[in-house]
C-alpha cells in the first residue's frame, strides 16, 4: 500500500497533526542542510512531497470530494 492510500484512511484531524509534525521536521532539515549537517539532502525532497500530498488530501476532504 502506498502513502496516499494510508493517508486517505486517516481522519482530517490525524492528517492535520501529521502535517504539522512534517512542517516542523522540514524546518529542522532545512536548518541542518544550511549548516551542512544533513547526511542525505534527498530527505528534504521526499518530505516536501509528503507535505504536498497531505495538503492535497486535506483540501479534497474540505471540498467534500472524499466521504
Amino acid at each position: 500500500m502506498n502513502k496516499t492510500e494510508e493517508l486517505r484512511k486517516l481522519s482530517l484531524k490525524e492528517i492535520t497533526i501529521q502535517l504539522e509534525d512534517a512542517l516542523v521536521e522540514m524546518e529542522n532539515l532545512q536548518i541542518q542542510h544550511s549548516t551542512r549537517q544533513l547526511d542525505n539532502p534527498l530527505k528534504i525532497r521526499a518530505l516536501r512531497r509528503d507535505i504536498a500530498r497531505m495538503r492535497t488530501i486535506i483540501n479534497e476532504m474540505n471540498q467534500g470530494a472524499i466521504a
